[in-house]
């Protein structure tokens, strides 16, 4: 194994399960492990001994279960500051073998900080879910709504993961009617346009929105004859009250930032494809501006639900 286990002065061997030999101290591991303390306090063997254990260069050689990936990074949780720094555990699965190999040595104090490592945004964002009912089975609360917030990326109802088993039908229960307290949260700024008309209050910043060009005219993409959407006056193009009705019901179902990004940039899509001579130049720019205004306001109605 790679340093610091390959130190001369070691006084154990443990080989994982393919074949990986890491010279270890069992003073720091006995410190980190009451498992390990109780392991090494038994009588050890020795080259005179007649034993089925077997010795290398004069140290005897324990076998785990654990390959080495998994158990570099827990060995180096156990090891002091000044010899091996924490590792960084960007993988869920390398995460949770770290975890469960924690929990079978009795690395009480370094099973929370490898489960702290979950909370990684690139971790969350891939494994929302999973990290919600580990951080309940912890019993970790701040991770805990971290990650339910990161799970508002998902469906309202969510696919069969492996770690729901981990979890309570309460907790799970919980879990659903906040996300779906999200949703409803959201739907109040499809009913009042302030926030958009506080931003745009003249329609001269923003005349894409309403299918006009300079001069008060209009352009050639069709305007909506719905009423649902008419600002300062003027009805919204038609495209536009698309997007936003298409959006609003995607937030039912995904409530989050993610979903309005995703849906403007598929707007984008949509309306460079109609190529129309005065929109067509102007509606990426901005439609992300707007996008940006849309966000932050789905983000702060979504501060308001516990």
């Amino acid at each position: 194994a790679p340093s610091p286990f390959d130190h001369v002065k070691a006084d154990v061997i443990l080989r994982s399960s393919d074949d990986v030999d890491f010279r270890v101290f069992k003073l720091f591991l006995s410190l980190a492990s009451p498992f390990f303390e109780t392991l090494f306090d038994l009588p050890q063997p020795s080259e005179e001994m007649n034993t089925d254990v077997e010795i290398k260069d004069g140290l005897p050689v324990i076998p785990v279960s654990e390959d080495s990936k998994t158990l570099d990074p827990l060995l180096r949780f156990c090891y002091p500051c000044t010899l091996s720094e924490d590792p960084a555990l960007e993988d869920f699965r390398d995460v949770i073998n770290v975890l469960e190999g924690a929990k079978k040595y009795s690395l009480d104090a370094i099973e929370r900080t490898v489960c702290k490592s979950l909370f990684d945004p690139k971790i969350l964002e891939a494994n929302s879910m999973r990290c919600f009912a580990i951080a309940c089975r912890a019993r970790m609360r701040d991770e805990c709504a971290l990650a339910a917030k990161y799970t508002l990326r998902e469906p309202l109802v969510p696919t069969w993961f492996e770690e729901i088993e981990l979890i309570t039908s309460s907790e799970l229960l919980s879990l659903l009617s906040y996300h779906k307290k999200c949703g409803d949260a959201v739907q109040v700024l499809k009913d009042d346009l302030s926030w958009i008309t506080a931003l745009y209050p003249q329609w001269d910043a923003v005349p894409w929105l309403v299918a006009m060009r300079s001069g008060g005219r209009y352009c050639s993409c069709t305007r909506s004859t719905s009423g649902r959407f008419v600002l300062n006056g003027d009805s919204s193009a038609q495209w536009w009250e698309a997007f936003m009705d298409s959006t609003f019901l995607d937030l039912r179902d995904k409530p989050c930032a993610e979903t309005v990004r995703q849906n403007v940039e598929k707007a984008i899509r949509a309306h460079l494809q109609r190529n129309c001579a005065y929109c067509s130049p102007v509606v990426p720019g901005g439609m992300r501006e707007f996008g940006t205004l849309f966000i932050n306001k789905v983000e702060e109605s979504l501060l308001q639900v516990s």
